[in-house]
């Protein structure tokens, strides 16, 4: 019985996708709800799993292709496990000659996505591991050989695969690689954001070390009762929270002439990833206790590493947290998340001398940035603002008081 492989529904705000990666190919053996085809969009990546026990009948949409919600991208055939083709002859239907080459030599054989991130993660596909059908590398074993750290200086690639390029003296080597969806979503969202937007940036300064000494103190015991970490971005989420309920403003978007006032807080907190920048969000933040706001920020953080995030985990928001610290930056100026009015940007924590009671005093501290919509939030709002998540930083007691 043959079925059609059809691209998933996309939500409202996804208006096409593009097929990323294949990880079965005409006529290899497929289990009942296996990972088959990865669909990126502009936000996510949407996977496609097998409907039933079968083998992939023809792939209609090749990886790269563009695709419209609930296209037919393949066909599949039911229960068809005896045609499944064999894994030599699968593969030299892709690439004959690459794959003759490959076994005369005893390369390793790979699949088109895995040949192309090991060409560029510049690793020798030799040393991977191949964990497919016949030992086929596939995309997600050179993933993880990247991941471990065991890719050393790189490798001269084999000619069948690498060709030698003769460079005249004087010229500089130059790779083109497409943008994906979700980074050129970004780009369009950022430039927009500068573009629309009246934004304004306040910064000021945090002594880190109350929280640094507090975090001291207990950290042993929060991971022993709740065991997750204790780290500085709950604290900050829950000092966000609280100085949001003082100043709406800062808490509220835009939504053409309407000013939309929120009376909840959830709050993005900017994760990287391979893929790019993603926002997932933290919901009604005042409700959460500080053993949960780190828990979740973990499975967001693992979900991002493995493009596992949901478009339904990153829609909406009222305020966005940054930590660049995390990477080294000591300053800078964060772009709005719109239709957000305001972002936080963490940084650095560097240690200081700093006059504290006419006395020279060597403090570990914190540059924050407040970038904001001065259409939506004037400039003393913003600045009382910052100054009070300053305050509750510096003197935790003030978020448990509500002073």
């Amino acid at each position: 019985m043959s079925i059609e492989i059809k691209a998933p529904v996309f939500p409202e705000s996804v208006a096409e996708g593009t097929v990323a990666t294949w990880h079965k190919q005409p006529g290899e053996a497929c289990a009942r709800d296996e990972l088959i085809v990865d669909i990126e969009t502009d936000k996510v990546v949407l996977e496609v799993v097998a409907p039933a026990d079968g083998v992939i009948e023809a792939i209609l949409k090749g990886e790269g292709d563009t695709v419209e919600s609930g296209e037919v991208i393949g066909q599949f055939k039911e229960g068809a496990a005896g045609e499944v083709k064999p894994a030599a002859a699968e593969a030299s239907a892709a690439a004959p000659q690459a794959e003759e080459n490959s076994a005369a030599s005893g390369d390793a054989i790979l699949s088109p996505a895995a040949r192309k991130l090991a060409e560029e993660a510049n690793i020798d596909p030799n040393a991977v591991k191949g964990t497919g059908k016949d030992g086929r590398v596939t995309k997600e074993d050179v993933q993880n050989f990247v991941e471990s750290g065991k890719s050393a200086a790189p490798v001269a690639q084999p000619a069948a695969q690498m060709p030698q390029v003769e460079v005249a003296a004087g010229e500089r080597p130059e790779k083109r690689v497409p943008m994906t969806r979700l980074r050129a979503s970004i780009a369009k969202r950022l430039v927009s954001a500068q573009q629309n937007a009246a934004m304004l940036t306040t910064f000021n300064e945090v002594n880190m070390k109350p929280l640094m000494d507090l975090r001291k103190q207990y950290k042993d015991s929060f991971e022993k009762r709740h065991g997750i970490k204790l780290g500085f971005m709950s604290l900050f989420v829950k000092a966000a929270t609280e100085a949001l309920k003082r100043f709406p403003a800062v808490n509220a978007s835009i939504d053409g002439n309407d000013m939309v006032y929120h009376g909840y807080q959830d709050i993005g907190v900017a994760v990287s990833s391979d893929r790019g920048l993603v926002v997932p969000v933290l919901r009604d933040t005042d409700a959460m206790g500080l053993a949960d706001i780190e828990k979740k920020i973990v499975e967001y953080g693992t979900k991002a590493r493995d493009g596992k995030l949901g478009i339904e985990e990153m829609t909406g928001g009222t305020f966005t947290i940054s930590n660049g610290g995390v990477f080294g930056s000591l300053m800078s100026t964060p772009i709005l998340n719109p239709p957000q009015t305001a972002i936080l940007g963490m940084h650095k924590i560097q240690e200081r001398p700093m006059a504290v009671n006419g006395q020279v005093v060597i403090l570990p501290m914190m540059y924050l940035a407040l970038s904001y919509d001065h259409r939506m939030i004037d400039g003393k709002e913003a600045v009382q603002f910052l100054v009070a998540i300053k305050d509750m930083v510096e003197d935790p007691a003030r978020i448990l008081l509500d002073v």
